[in-house]
């Protein structure tokens, strides 16, 4: 079970922005969990991206619907 935190901040990863200075435990909680992954864009820069079940668990929660075959944030 996420806490309440590790919920909010797949929601902040599954936006737009890049947020800065999420709690360690909680990202690693999610990677544990393959509900995000670490791509590396470039050598020593990693960027967390919110999997396929990370975003069927945040469409679960209703903060995101399917629109047109596409995950769009609920308004």
């Amino acid at each position: 079970m996420l806490s309440p935190h590790e919920i909010a901040t797949l929601v902040l990863l599954c936006g737009d922005s890049h947020p800065r200075d999420l709690d360690t435990l909680d990202m690693e909680t999610l990677l544990a969990l393959q509900l995000i992954t670490l791509e590396r864009p470039s050598p020593g820069v990693s960027e967390p991206r919110v999997t396929l079940q990370g975003h069927a668990l945040l469409k679960s929660l209703g903060v995101l619907r399917a629109r047109k075959g596409m995950l769009a944030a609920a308004a």
